[in-house]
């Protein structure tokens, strides 16, 4: 490929041979090194990670910056730009807020259910009607190849996931303490999904353990989908001003029905009939909903 030449002729000099000084900097450092002639965006970020790797959090959203002497100062990146003379180079953390989409796809995608007991059955607010949408999710999880991942909540007081939600299949079912979902086991198994990107939550309660998991989540660049008609707690007081919370700061608060038909996205699908039965035996009016 021909080399693009910085706009501007960016702040570089020529360089000959098979490899270009590239001086990286990130933060406060500045670090001298080299990448191949005609090296572009992938093997510029692949040497940051070489370089800063253990300062960079991968979990937000970053932009390459070239010092162009033209402007005197850093323009983001020019689109197609390859490295042919010497430049110097930065990685900057975005600090706007971006729009979320709530785009999802079964590849990018992963199931939270957390904390779906027995000892909670007679306290939480139309949980019967939260394990049957439970269940139903996590049916669909099956039929799409999308990973499952259940907490208990100290399961030796409070007992184990209740008998009509069906763990078969999932990646992780854990115990803990913390009311949090993300655990060091739970990041562990996130790790070796790859491209995830999106974060369905439902259980219980919402105020508590749906609220802080979904908040860690989002602290990590995730995406999270909390799912309304699955997610109760004992107050629907606390269920309700969580929800309102937690949609303030960017999470998506949705319903099965919509996750469910956002993950398929056409009629042609080939689970789309498998996944509209389940739609189709739809739980109880039980009001949960008029409660968001």
């Amino acid at each position: 490929a021909e080399a693009a030449a910085a706009p501007g002729g960016g702040s570089c000099s020529p360089a000959g041979g098979g490899s270009v000084p590239v001086l990286f900097c990130f933060s406060v450092f500045a670090r001298p090194s080299s990448v191949p002639h005609g090296a572009g965006y992938e093997l510029l970020i692949q040497k940051f990670l070489s370089l800063y790797g253990d300062q960079i959090d991968m979990h937000r959203k970053f932009v390459v910056q070239l010092f162009a002497e033209e402007w005197s100062q850093y323009i983001d990146l020019p689109k197609g730009f390859l490295v042919s003379e010497r430049c110097k180079v930065r990685l900057v953390p975005l600090q706007i807020q971006m729009t979320t989409l709530g785009n999802l796809t079964p590849s990018s995608t992963v199931f939270f259910c957390c904390d779906m007991q027995e000892r909670f059955r007679p306290a939480i607010k139309y949980f019967g009607d939260i394990i049957s949408v439970g269940q139903r999710l996590l049916q669909g999880a099956r039929l799409l190849g999308i990973p499952v991942i259940v907490t208990e909540q100290y399961p030796k007081g409070l007992g184990s996931t209740v008998q009509e939600i069906d763990l078969t299949g999932a990646k992780l079912v854990l115990p803990k303490t913390k009311f949090s979902m993300v655990l060091p086991e739970v990041e562990a198994a996130l790790a070796e999904i790859p491209g995830v990107r999106s974060v369905v939550l439902f259980g219980v309660e919402t105020h508590v353990c749906i609220q802080q998991t979904a908040l860690e989540l989002i602290g990590r660049g995730l995406e999270v989908h909390i799912v309304a008609d699955a997610t109760s707690s004992r107050s629907m007081m606390d269920r309700m001003f969580a929800l309102e919370r937690l949609a303030r700061t960017g999470i998506i608060v949705t319903t099965s029905e919509a996750i469910l038909l956002q993950l398929v996205a056409d009629k042609e699908h080939p689970k789309f009939k498998e996944i509209q039965n389940l739609i189709k035996a739809s739980a109880p009016e039980s009001g949960l909903l008029s409660k968001v």
